[in-house]
C-alpha cells in the first residue's frame, strides 16, 4: 500500500493540526492522520504519551474500509 510520510522540519503541519507540545513528556506527542485520495481527514488520533499511537492493525482496518469504500 502506497503511502506518503511527511517530514515537518520546522514544525508548520504540526501547528497547522494542532499537534501538542508537552515538554514534560519529552517534546510534541504523537499524531496519526489519514488522508484520502482527495484531500479529506478520515482518520485522526492524537497521542496523550510518546506510547499512544494506534496499532498497525486499527490503521491497516481504517485503510481496507477506505479503499473498499471507493470499489
Amino acid at each position: 500500500m502506497p503511502f506518503v510520510g511527511l517530514s515537518d522540519v520546522k514544525s508548520k503541519n504540526a501547528e497547522k493540526y494542532y499537534q501538542e507540545v508537552n515538554l514534560l513528556k519529552l517534546g510534541r506527542m504523537p499524531a496519526v492522520f489519514i488522508i484520502d485520495p482527495e484531500g479529506r481527514i478520515r482518520y485522526v488520533h492524537y497521542g496523550d504519551s510518546m506510547k499512544d499511537i494506534p496499532e498497525n492493525s486499527e490503521l491497516l482496518a481504517f485503510l481496507k474500509k477506505v479503499i473498499d469504500e471507493k470499489e
